[in-house]
């Protein structure tokens, strides 16, 4: 190829593409290449041309508007608006549950003498106009956990997102499930024995500012490298033991005293949470004494539960010991929700499971007695 020298306007050979390739960059711009492609550029487009820019443009903005997701078949991600305790209650309130209202079992059955015993010794009966709120709450507790129902699904992606941080919805069923605390890939299958009591119970302690330290206090525990447990796990049990202690009557006089159930079962299922991370941080537990542990709660809010819920409200007036209020705006005053993982600067559900985790329940398992199911 000869030599093109730099100023002068020789032409280039005839001989195509491989030998462009081998011009310098400097030599074109000299000998009107490039001027010429640029020329081309600025003059005005032609009426097709402007259809295929416009065409492009418009498959652009498309593509800007997808979701990414994680591989073929996988659910798009959203974020669906987060629900309120309240707002949640006041669908179960007014949704047609009869075809679990009539299995439920409010009070123990009891016969011969066992019977005239507690008729005369035993706790009072239940004023009558809050046994509509009270049988709310058995059938709550038979409700299993639905997919095709928004509620449902906001209930459960309000609770993953407080305890995760996340932004996102995660999808229904997967591994990320055992990270805060459920026993396998989907929720549904660990909540047979509190149902979706055990739901409703957990969303209140994350989204009301009074339990809201609290829960945050121990889940962070849950996830020590040493003491951690299942929390999800740990909290449908709990909400199991408040529900026996209603049927057992022995949250009577409270409920009758504050002319409520609804608020005491919470306020209990709370207290319990607190008796429950002083026990397992005092007593430096790992997730082999929770058998134990568990049955100390569960004796707790069946004999004295009345001082359990003093002692909830010495600490929550400062009183006693135990996690802090946060500073900044609380639970209440958003429903963006301040999430457990703002506690700290690690992700949650990182803590090493190596020395006796749960491991998202793949060794020991913990689903609740169904012996005790409502």
């Amino acid at each position: 190829m000869e030599h093109i020298a730099e100023g002068d306007g020789a032409a280039l050979p005839h001989d195509g593409k491989a030998e462009l390739q081998s011009v310098p960059i400097a030599a074109l711009k000299h000998n009107g290449l490039l001027q010429s492609l640029a020329v081309e550029t600025e003059r005005t487009p032609r009426a097709e041309e402007m259809e295929d820019l416009i065409q492009a443009q418009n498959e652009w903005a498309a593509v800007e508007t997808i979701q990414p997701v994680a591989g073929a078949g996988a659910e798009v991600l959203a974020q669906t608006p987060p629900i309120s305790f309240s707002e949640a209650l006041h669908h179960f309130q007014t949704a047609d549950l009869s075809r679990y209202s009539k299995l439920i079992q409010p009070t123990l059955r009891r016969g011969g003498l066992s019977a005239l015993a507690h008729f005369l010794f035993g706790p009072p009966r239940l004023r009558r106009e809050l046994q509509g709120e009270r049988d709310l709450v058995f059938t709550m507790a038979l409700c299993p956990l639905d997919h095709s129902q928004a509620v449902h699904t906001r209930i459960l992606q309000t609770v993953y997102r407080q305890l995760t941080g996340s932004r996102l919805d995660c999808p229904r069923f997967g591994p990320h499930w055992e990270e805060i605390g459920f026993q396998g890939s989907d929720p549904g299958t660990d909540l047979r024995g509190a149902g979706l009591l055990g739901l409703m119970q957990l969303l209140c302690a994350l989204t009301e500012p009074h339990s809201l330290p609290l829960t945050r206090e121990l889940y962070r525990l849950s996830q020590h490298h040493t003491q951690n447990f299942p929390f999800c796990i740990m909290s449908i049990n709990l909400s199991r033991i408040c529900l026996q202690a209603l049927r057992e009557e022995c949250l009577t006089r409270e409920c009758n005293r504050r002319l409520q159930v609804v608020p005491v079962l919470s306020d209990l299922f709370a207290a319990l949470l607190l008796q429950l991370h002083r026990t397992w941080r005092e007593r430096h537990c790992t997730i082999a004494d929770s058998g134990a542990v568990l049955q100390e709660v569960e004796v707790a809010a069946k004999r004295s539960p009345r001082q359990l819920l003093r002692q909830l409200e010495l600490h929550l007036s400062g009183g006693a010991p135990g996690p802090t209020a946060p500073t900044g705006p609380t639970a209440a005053q958003t429903l963006g929700f301040s999430s457990v993982s703002d506690m700290d600067g690690s992700p949650p559900g990182r803590a090493d499971r190596s020395k006796g985790g749960h491991g998202g329940g793949r060794g020991q398992q913990y689903i609740v007695d169904d012996r005790t199911a409502p």
